[in-house]
């Protein structure tokens, strides 16, 4: 199981929300194609980017940051979101160098999407369920849907797509520790892997999630709890690797 620092990016700037919240940010860099190259000199084998201010307004904004994160880091996978609503969109961040792009509200509002997307652009998309009391929020988490997530992951299990990443909105950036029944419970009900976010605080969810990676999850998102060292990213990657024996998924 890959353990995957998050560069949160808002107005060029390294942050993290709380609940999605974008007036409830935390800056921990100026420039963060800095963090990318330290999550990366620390071990990671993954970098999870979402363009914020994307996601917010529907159309990418940070996409000049996100293509200097990968000319800088072109060693290690990187999946990004926000603000992805098209293919030309989809083709350019590819060509930047960028391995997955995902998927979200888009996803949500034209399936069809999705399939044209894995069609034209094979092994390179993920879909982004975000969701609050079982129900898929979109639009940068601003309105919540009525589609069930499990439902909706289903949907997607044949489509092609390469993995689901997974969002408790209620547990995003609080520390308060991941939903591990929700998160196992997608997993099994689908047929692709699953990347868990939200709410990871401390080595201990590491292990929870691990143990579990027999179910289908293959990754956890995590932020704030390595931007303010709770959890140290080499140690992380460690335990996740003895208990899961999947450490170099994605590579």
């Amino acid at each position: 199981m890959l353990v995957i620092p998050a560069i949160d990016i808002k107005d060029g700037k390294c942050v993290r929300l709380r609940q999605g919240d974008m007036d409830q940010e935390t800056v921990y860099a100026e420039d963060p194609v800095v963090m990318a190259e330290k999550w990366v000199g620390e071990g990671a084998r993954r970098l999870h980017i979402v363009d914020l201010d994307g996601a917010a307004r529907g159309e990418p904004v940070n996409a000049e940051m996100i293509h200097r994160i990968a000319d800088a880091c072109p060693e290690i996978p990187i999946q990004v979101g926000g603000g992805i609503r098209d293919e030309d969109t989809v083709d350019v961040y590819i060509q930047a160098g960028v391995r997955y792009v995902i998927i979200g509200t888009q996803a949500i509002k034209e399936p069809h999407l999705v399939s044209d997307l894995c069609s034209e652009f094979p092994t390179h998309v993920m879909i982004g369920l975000d969701a609050r009391d079982g129900k898929v929020a979109i639009e940068g988490w601003s309105k919540l849907s009525r589609h069930d997530v499990i439902d909706t992951a289903r949907r997607f299990g044949n489509e092609g797509v390469e993995g689901i990443i997974y969002t408790d909105i209620s547990r995003d950036g609080m520390m308060r520790g991941v939903n591990i029944e929700a998160t196992v419970t997608l997993a099994e009900s689908v047929n692709i892997p699953v990347i868990a976010s939200g709410g990871i605080q401390s080595l201990e969810d590491i292990r929870k999630l691990a143990s579990e990676s027999g179910s289908g999850i293959i990754g956890a998102i995590t932020g704030r709890a390595l931007y303010e060292g709770a959890l140290d990213l080499a140690t992380a990657q460690q335990v996740a690797d003895e208990l899961s024996g999947v450490g170099s998924y994605g590579l």
